[in-house]
Parts: structure tokens; sequence; C-alpha cells
């Protein structure tokens, strides 16, 4: 009977000892988080996209507190609610330019070549794996909507020549499809970037107009008809300077034979130059 009562003393003085080393540890090992981490992650739309430069909501809102970020930087959030979460913070709300994706290929099924007939997962990684995917041009898009089906946001579709479209208005510069695209065909851009090279083909002249109609053929005519340094000839591609953004205009699509420089209205719309050649062709071509 005394060792019963010796040991159940011994486990009671036990337990009261490691509680008050709990008691301690806890008060000594306490780490103080904001309040206001809790109250700015509810505002957030906890879509966890990516889109503002953290790995979700949760460490942009600790970001916020401690004045790393702003909170125009979620381009998911409402206007209002960044409003609110600025006047929560005591900072005012700096307007950020939208940033959205943008894809460097026009060459759907009516104007690229396939050389090739892919059989296999209708995924554009897959695709890529077997000898490029079957493209005649090894740089054009293939097709397989692997960026539509990542965008959880709906704002890419496929168009009837097989091609991603961009919805500018739904676009929240996430990057997935940047991520995903297995030809490196996607980029995000400020929406002021309305000069764009739909084109990622490094081949020139009948080479690259070989395997797709619109190609770039590295004629040079854009750069020669843009403000100085807007527009070089780098590996027979035509590149954009956007530090010189504000020197560009509609002149640098004029002259384009192939259509490959355009000119993105905010509606949208693409825009070609008055010497690109008209494409009316509506079926895809046959595999050459």
């Amino acid at each position: 009977m005394a060792t019963i009562i010796t040991a159940v003393g011994f486990m009671t003085a036990l337990g009261l000892l490691l509680a008050m080393m709990l008691v301690i540890a806890n008060k000594r090992l306490y780490v103080f988080e904001d309040p206001r981490i809790d109250q700015i992650e509810d505002l957030l739309p906890m879509a966890n996209c990516g889109a503002c430069g953290t790995a979700g909501c949760r460490p942009f809102a600790e970001q916020l507190i401690n004045g790393e970020t702003e909170p125009a930087k979620c381009t998911v959030n409402s206007n209002s609610m960044n409003e609110i979460i600025a006047g929560i913070l005591g900072v005012e709300l700096v307007a950020s330019e939208k940033r959205v994706a943008r894809l460097a290929c026009a060459g759907g099924g009516n104007v690229a070549y396939v050389r090739a007939t892919y059989s296999g997962l209708k995924s554009c990684r897959a695709a890529a794996l077997v000898a490029g995917g079957g493209r005649g041009c090894s740089w054009g898009c293939l097709g397989f909507a692997d960026c539509e089906l990542a965008c959880k946001f709906d704002a890419i579709y496929m168009d009837r020549q097989g091609l991603p479209v961009v919805i500018e208005e739904r676009c929240t510069a996430c990057g997935d499809c940047v991520t995903l695209c297995p030809k490196n065909l996607f980029s995000l851009h400020p929406v002021s970037h309305r000069l764009w090279v739909a084109c990622l083909n490094l081949e020139a002249g009948e080479q690259a107009e070989e395997h797709c109609e619109v190609a770039c053929t590295a004629c040079g005519r854009c750069a020669q008809d843009s403000p100085e340094g807007l527009i070089q000839i780098q590996n027979n591609l035509a590149v954009i300077d956007y530090t010189n953004n504000s020197l560009a205009s509609t002149v640098a699509i004029e002259r384009c034979p192939t259509g490959a420089i355009i000119w993105l209205k905010e509606n949208g719309t693409v825009v070609k130059g008055r010497e690109a050649r008209k494409v009316v062709r509506k079926g895809a071509l046959p595999v050459a």
C-alpha cells in the first residue's frame, strides 16, 4: 500500500513539475503574432495563386504587416478590398499596373504546318517529349490546352485554330501558364505593352515561313521603321525593348510582311500592319 501511495505521489509531483515547465516554456518561447495578420488574411481572396509574388495569401498578409509589400500587389482582390486593407495598415493605396500573360505564337492550325501526327496523351507537355510534338516549327504552340486547364480564373480559352487566347480582364498574372507551357511561349507583361511579337521562331526568311506562314522572318523592317532602340533583331527574331515602351506605336507593325509583330488593343483586338499577308484559310492545314 505504501508503495502505491509513493508511486501516486511521485507521478503527481512529476505531472506538476512538467506542467510548470510547460507554463514557463510557453512564456519564455512565446512569439507574438500581430492579430492584424488574421484580419487581413480574411480580406484576401484566398486564391493562393502566387500572383503577388508570395507562396500564398497568408505569407502575403505577413509581408503587408511587415511593410515589405503593398496591398495593390494582390491583383486578384477587388480595389475596394485593397482599400480596406490599406486603411487597416494606415497606408495609401498606390496604384499598381495590371499584368497579364502574353502568348508569343500566332501559329494556329490554319497557318502552321504539322509534320507528324501525334498520338498519345492529349497534353502539350507529353507531346513535347515525343519529337517536339509534331509541329514543323519547333517553337510553336502544340494546342493541347494545358494552359487553359491550368488557369484557375478561366482567363484562357482555345480558339478555333487551337491557339490559347488570354482574357485580360480575368487574368491575374498568377504565372501557372508560364510554368506549364513546355515551349516557354507565355510571359507576364504590364498591359501597357501593346506592341507584341507573336513569335519565338529563331529561323530566318524562307526557313521560318516553311513551317509557319505568320512567323517572324527577321526582315528587320519593324526595327527600321521604329524609333531608334525600340526594336532590335536578335537571333533572327524581333525583340522589343520595353524600357523604351513610351516610344511604341503602330508604325512598327505596318510593313511586317507576315504580321508576326502586332498591336494589341485594350479590348483584345489584334491589329496587323497594312502590308501583312492576309490569312483567309479557316480550316486546318493538312499534315505535311
